[in-house]
């Protein structure tokens, strides 16, 4: 719990991040998604988060192991960055087939 506590402290975008999640799960309750459907809401807004937690780790530690400027860090920065990244756009898309799935089927 320290740790979820100091990530929400230090870093701006977990908690924009936690908001959208929060968001999202509202959304799936306002559609009645299923059981299925809100699994996967669920596990994309987990992955985001975790992946936003070991972004932050590495880049934490990466500063103490070389607190000046270097490649090789701003390299892994980077690789850590497209992948929280790549897990926030995944997690938006499958928010949008499945919210598009449901606007179409009310309508």
């Amino acid at each position: 719990m320290h740790g979820l506590q100091t990530v929400w402290r230090e870093e701006s975008n977990f908690r924009i991040e936690v908001g959208v999640a929060v968001l999202a799960v509202i959304g799936a309750l306002v559609y009645n998604f299923t059981y299925i459907e809100f699994a996967f809401v669920l596990v994309a807004c987990v992955m985001v988060l975790a992946g936003e937690v070991v972004n932050t780790a590495i880049e934490d530690l990466c500063n103490k192991v070389e607190p000046e400027e270097n490649a090789a860090i701003g390299k892994i920065k980077d690789i850590m960055a497209a992948f929280v990244l790549l897990s926030a756009a995944g997690a938006v898309l499958l928010g949008l087939l499945m919210l598009g799935n449901h606007m179409l089927a009310s309508s």
